[in-house]
């Protein structure tokens, strides 16, 4: 047994703290896809409101007619590199999610609105008067938490830990488990 083998079958698991990552970043990395099937990156500040993601986003921004078109988008949560121990074991999460956009004059549209005031500051006011701002509600579905070498583990649409991925469905811990 090589002493990459031994050292990693020694390694254990640390308890999940998905909540405690998602409270402490202030936005999200957003990926869509484009109508031609291109990968499109981007970010947006967020607001966390009964497990789902909320982001007021503009329409010049490429990820938001992805978003509007498709009504998919993969999320991530991660931790900061200054604060990582190991660059290469960085904790994060990544969350598919289901897109729908919140209509104006509803009271969920207010209720996100003024969260993302309360935690975002008095731009949230600036943009509001733009025309071209919409809002998306982020729902969860699936996805994985990683906080370090051979500690994965999946994630339901409430965002608690199902189980421990031990890497027997393939890779080794960035995926969520596939749908039946």
């Amino acid at each position: 047994m090589s002493t990459t083998e031994s050292n990693q079958s020694q390694v254990k698991p640390k308890a999940p703290k998905v909540m405690e990552l998602v409270e402490s970043t202030q936005s999200l990395i957003l990926a869509t896809v484009d109508a031609d099937g291109n990968p499109v990156s981007s970010y947006a500040p967020f607001v966390l409101i009964d497990k789902s993601f909320y982001i007021y986003v503009s329409f010049m921004a490429k990820h938001t007619k992805n978003l509007q078109d498709r009504k998919k988008a993969s999320i991530m949560f991660i931790e900061d590199e200054s604060a990582s121990k190991q660059i290469y074991a960085r904790t994060r999460l990544t969350i598919n999610t289901d897109a729908v956009l919140v209509e104006k004059e509803t009271p969920l549209f207010s209720q996100a609105l003024t969260a993302l005031k309360d935690r975002h500051g008095k731009v949230v006011d600036i943009l509001a008067e733009m025309t071209d701002f919409v809002l998306f509600e982020l729902k969860p579905q699936r996805g994985a938490y990683v906080n370090g070498f051979g500690s994965a583990y999946f994630i339901d649409s409430n965002l608690q830990v199902i189980e421990q991925n031990t890497g027997e469905q393939g890779g080794h811990g960035h995926g969520a488990p596939q749908k039946n």
